[in-house]
């Protein structure tokens, strides 16, 4: 039997792609499916994010705690911002950093007194990382109230410096840590060509935005809890 248009216009048109299930985030301890937005942990050894419940990120509040050989620490939601706080073109310099924002960060585990200073910064092929000179933070970025508050492993300082809100001046913020690879995410998504495009520079406005309407001045009284 010869098919005749009507008969053959089912196999011509493009076929419905079957709706997709969004993937269900579990906590990464307990199996417990989380919500979109939830707390993390810190691997502290391995410097790796773990997706966890709220039970599960209470167990480790304030201090690493060990499960299955492997130290956990939670990361809280506190986000600062230090109205005084300045950093000059010489300073930032100094940190030979060759773009405009970067994170900075405790890692405990190099040196449990102090922490040494790691300096991160977004790239279209993910975080880039380089080991400071500990002075080279304490006289510049660690300068400030924000750098005596940072908590290792957990918070990190970033900092946007250059042209920040339409005025040339430098902004640091208080932030968790898991704020800082969404950051590295929207880059990594939507970087294109050597400046990043208009759309990438949209998208990391609208991030800095969100972080400053979060941010309390630094001498608020409250610590924050598991992130959320």
């Amino acid at each position: 039997m010869t098919a005749g248009p009507a008969g053959l216009r089912r196999f011509l048109a493009p076929r419905e792609a079957p709706p997709v299930e969004p993937a269900v985030e579990r906590c990464e301890l307990c199996a417990a499916e989380v919500a979109p937005e939830h707390p993390h942990l810190v691997d502290v050894a391995g410097r790796a994010l773990k997706c966890a419940c709220r039970p599960c990120a209470l167990l480790f509040v304030d201090r690493p705690r060990e499960m299955a050989g492997t130290a956990y620490r939670t990361v809280p939601d506190r986000y600062r911002y230090d109205p005084e706080f300045t950093l000059d073109d010489a300073q930032w310099d100094a940190l030979q950093i060759p773009v405009g924002m970067a994170f900075f960060l405790r890692n405990s585990l190099r040196d449990p007194v102090d922490g040494a200073v790691v300096a991160c910064y977004p790239s279209p092929a993910g975080a880039t990382e380089s080991e400071l000179d500990l002075s080279e933070f304490v006289d510049g970025v660690g300068a400030g109230r924000l750098g005596a508050m940072l908590e290792p492993d957990v918070e990190a300082l970033l900092v946007r410096h250059g042209d920040v809100a339409g005025a040339t001046r430098s902004e640091c913020l208080l932030v968790p840590v898991d704020a800082c690879y969404r950051l590295v995410g929207l880059v990594r998504r939507h970087w294109r060509g050597f400046d990043g495009g208009a759309e990438a520079w949209i998208h990391i406005d609208r991030f800095f935005d969100d972080a400053r309407a979060r941010a309390r001045d630094v001498g608020s009284s409250h610590r924050g809890g598991p992130s959320r």
